[in-house]
């Protein structure tokens, strides 16, 4: 099983190469400080996806209103550089996308739109939420997660 560490580091690095942005280590390094003892959400969206366009401007917000919280989305077609940001621009996504990290997580890239994935602080996976999530249904997967040993 992959350490906490490995697996921030993980998503840091997909968190730059969807960005197109050359990694350095004062980049990761900075980046692994901010996510450290951070809940992270990894939300998985498309374009043509109803549910996902309508779950956005909660998970902007939720990622707006919660400094314990990360939300990442990752695009379901694997959409990069203008594409992905003509699609982010035109659906109003606020948080930072990354690459798919579902193998990297050890898990089956979700068959549901949309999903989120629950990490805890320590990067573990917690919970996989199906469907559109709101801020109240976010906040009990943190709640609940956070009281489970």
């Amino acid at each position: 099983m992959k350490t906490a560490r490995n697996t921030i580091a993980l998503l840091l690095c997909l968190l730059v190469s969807a960005c197109g942005a050359p990694a350095n280590d004062s980049d990761e390094h900075n980046a692994l400080q901010a996510l450290r003892g951070q809940w992270i959400l990894v939300n998985y969206w498309a374009q043509w996806c109803k549910p996902c366009i309508e779950e956005i401007p909660e998970l902007n917000a939720f990622d707006a209103e919660r400094s314990d919280v990360t939300v990442l989305g990752v695009n379901f077609e694997g959409s990069t550089g203008t594409e992905l940001q003509a699609q982010e621009e035109a659906l109003g996504i606020a948080f930072q996308t990354i690459a798919d990290p579902s193998a990297a997580l050890g898990i089956a890239r979700p068959a549901v739109l949309p999903t989120t994935l629950l990490l805890d602080p320590e990067g573990n996976l917690r919970q996989q939420l199906l469907g559109p999530q709101t801020a109240a249904t976010l906040e009990h997967a943190i709640s609940a997660a956070s009281a489970a040993p």
